[in-house]
C-alpha cells in the first residue's frame, strides 16, 4: 500500500495526455486517442510538432492595426490594397477572421475585440479593443461597421454597446442576420450560412 498518500507517479504519456486535455472541447478520452495517435505515428511527426509549438509564440503575434494573429505586422489582410478600407467587420476572437475569410464573402477589413462585454466575469469594454475600433473607424472615414458577433447575450450586449459609441461616428452600423443560429457559435458555422448572413446584414 501506499502510505504516504500521493497519488500515482506520471509518466510521459500521462503528462501529455493531461495537457491535451486542457484544449477548448477535447475531452480526457479525445486527448488519450490523440497521445496514443502520436506515439504510434512516426518520430518525426512528434518532433515536428514539439518544433511548431515551442516556436508558436515567437512567430505569430498579433496584428497592430486589426488584433488577428500575424507572422507580418501588419497582417496581410490589413496591408491588401485590393480589400474594402472603408468597410470594418468587428469579431470577438482572432479565429472568427479564418472562419469568415473562408466563406469568401467580405472583402473588407477586420477588428478584433478579444472578446466580449461579460459584467459577471468582470469584462467591461475597458478590457476590449473597443477604443482602438473607434479610433480607427474616425481616423480613415469607416463608412460601414459589421458587427460580427456570435447571437449570444454577451454577443447581443457587446453590439448594442458598440452601437451607441458608434452613433455620431458617420458609419453605418449593420449586424449579420438570418442563418446564425441564437447561442451559436460563428467558429461552427459553415460557408453558406455565413454568406447569407453577409447578404442579408441588418441596419442597427
Amino acid at each position: 500500500m501506499n502510505g504516504g498518500g500521493s497519488g500515482p507517479v506520471l509518466n510521459a504519456l500521462d503528462r501529455l495526455v493531461v495537457l491535451l486535455s486542457k484544449l477548448p472541447g477535447i475531452g480526457r478520452k479525445s486527448a488519450g486517442r490523440m497521445a496514443y495517435h502520436i506515439l504510434e505515428s512516426d518520430p518525426n511527426y512528434a518532433r515536428t510538432l514539439a518544433e511548431q509549438l515551442q516556436t508558436l509564440h515567437s512567430a505569430i503575434r498579433r496584428c497592430s492595426i486589426c488584433g488577428s494573429f500575424t507572422e507580418a505586422d501588419p497582417c496581410p489582410i490589413c496591408t491588401d490594397p485590393n480589400r474594402d478600407s472603408l468597410t470594418i467587420c468587428v469579431v470577438e476572437r482572432a479565429q472568427d477572421v479564418r472562419v469568415i475569410e473562408e466563406s469568401r464573402e467580405f472583402r473588407g477589413r477586420f477588428h478584433v475585440l478579444g472578446g466580449l462585454i461579460a459584467p459577471l466575469e468582470g469584462i467591461g469594454p475597458d478590457k476590449l479593443a473597443i477604443g482602438d475600433l473607434l479610433n480607427r473607424v474616425r481616423r480613415d472615414g469607416v463608412k460601414e461597421v459589421i458587427l460580427a458577433m456570435n447571437p449570444t447575450v454577451e454577443g447581443d450586449t457587446t453590439a448594442l454597446y458598440l452601437q451607441r459609441q458608434l452613433k455620431d461616428s458617420g458609419a453605418e452600423v449593420t449586424r449579420l442576420a438570418s442563418g446564425l443560429p441564437v447561442g451559436g457559435d460563428l467558429e461552427y458555422a459553415d460557408r453558406l450560412t455565413l454568406s447569407r448572413s453577409f447578404r442579408g446584414r441588418m441596419k442597427l
